[in-house]
């Protein structure tokens, strides 16, 4: 009997652990960032009112159809994300579940990591900017592109901004649309000389992009297999790896020859 009470206590013992530990994984903070599909903005268009491309110094033109960067949005950097938040997250198809160092930079404050983030949309602005007019032959001395999107930070633009610019000067060549009339969404980085880098949160861009009507969605061919994960239905995925076969892609589609698919 001695033995058996002592059995029972250490038990009893040990279920208070584990029923502490169970509370404190249910309510204690977690380094997780809940992200969702995020907003999309047209770059050929206007944003809060202002064009988001503005060229002087080259002749433009006219565009139809849309070229839309799309962006994820993540519960602030200082939120208190609990387990609660994370299994709901899990089992939501418009949900995503991130380390929070995956989202923002460490170490900073709020403000710190919003002036980090405008600081990465600005360099890919202008990478994006130098290499659009370097596939267009043309020089930065006498072309000025102004490029303005309010409350978006971070590089996953560039892509977008690069073929909007392309399309407001030259369209596809031909005189026609680099669209081809299509609303068309996308996602990657893109450095100077043209190559597209991959960016994460493809499958929730996809979502924001459907939403927002696009049919073809250009995304960095690394992460094909991210996107053929949920895509969704009516959505076309283009993979690429450079600007030149971005509008070579775009090129195929207009004129209904073989596209790039992953």
């Amino acid at each position: 009997m001695p033995f058996a009470s002592a059995r029972n206590r250490t038990l009893v013992v040990c279920a208070a652990l584990v029923a502490a530990l169970l509370a404190v994984a249910l309510f204690a903070p977690l380094p997780i960032s809940i992200v969702v599909p995020g907003l999309t903005a047209d770059v050929l268009g206007k944003d809060q009112g202002k064009q988001v491309i503005t060229i002087t110094g080259t002749e433009t033109r006219d565009t139809s159809g849309q070229l839309r960067m799309t962006t994820i949005a993540a519960t602030n950097p200082d939120a208190v994300v609990r387990f609660g938040d994370v299994l709901k997250a899990w089992f939501a198809t418009d949900e995503a579940v991130m380390p929070r160092d995956a989202v923002y930079p460490t170490g900073g404050t709020v403000k710190e990591i919003e002036k980090h983030n405008r600081a990465e949309m600005t360099e890919s602005q202008q990478d994006a900017t130098a290499a659009a007019l370097r596939q267009l032959g043309l020089s930065s001395s006498d072309v000025e592109v102004t490029l303005h999107l309010a409350d978006v930070g971070g590089p996953s633009a560039g892509l977008m901004f690069s073929l909007g610019i392309i399309d407001k000067i030259d369209g596809n060549g031909r005189g026609g649309d680099l669209t081809g009339g299509r609303r068309i969404a996308g996602t990657g980085t893109i450095t100077a000389g043209g190559k597209v880098g991959p960016v994460g949160g493809v499958p929730l861009k996809e979502q924001a992009a459907r939403r927002d009507g696009a049919t073809v969605f250009l995304v960095p061919k690394a992460e094909c297999s991210d996107a053929k994960a949920e895509l969704p239905k009516g959505l076309r995925l283009v993979p690429v790896t450079t600007l030149d076969g971005a509008i070579d892609a775009l090129d195929a589609l207009d004129r209904g020859g073989k596209v790039p698919s992953c």
